[in-house]
């Protein structure tokens, strides 16, 4: 099979959120990014070369559901906040460590530690419970 021609870039997590604009100022508050662009249901967050999407996981209708054969299908569901979770490579793991640990948002079982696999890595949690994982190759 032929590789296609193609030059990818650093992704760009969508990660759900029950409500928007508390993620935001996470994100913004506690970790620094800047915000691009929010507007109701969505917003675009950037720092250094790290780009962030949120969206909102609002639809609450599947509480209601009456016929659990009908399968939940909007896409926007409220449970889907929490499920999510992506990784970003970072300079200064120890320092960003101790800046999230002051606040409180690091993982219980996310503890800044040296992998088998060569990094040095902790895990934060957002508001809706969505794990962010940071990692610095060991020097």
């Amino acid at each position: 099979m032929e590789r296609v021609a193609v030059r990818f870039g650093s992704p760009t997590p969508a990660m759900p959120s029950r409500d928007v604009g508390r993620s935001v100022e996470f994100y913004r508050d506690v970790l620094d990014f800047e915000v691009v662009h929010a507007e109701d249901g969505f917003a675009l967050l950037r720092r250094d070369a790290a780009t962030l999407t949120l969206w909102g996981a609002t639809d609450e209708s599947w509480r209601d559901q009456l016929d659990r054969e009908k399968p939940v299908c909007s896409g926007a569901e409220s449970f889907i906040a929490g499920t999510a979770s992506f990784r970003v490579e970072v300079e200064g793991v120890d320092e960003l460590y101790a800046h999230c640990n002051e606040r409180g948002v690091v993982h219980p079982n996310g503890h800044l530690a040296g992998t088998e696999w060569g990094t040095r890595e902790f895990g934060v949690l957002d508001p809706d419970g969505n794990l962010i994982g940071f990692w610095e190759e060991r020097r």
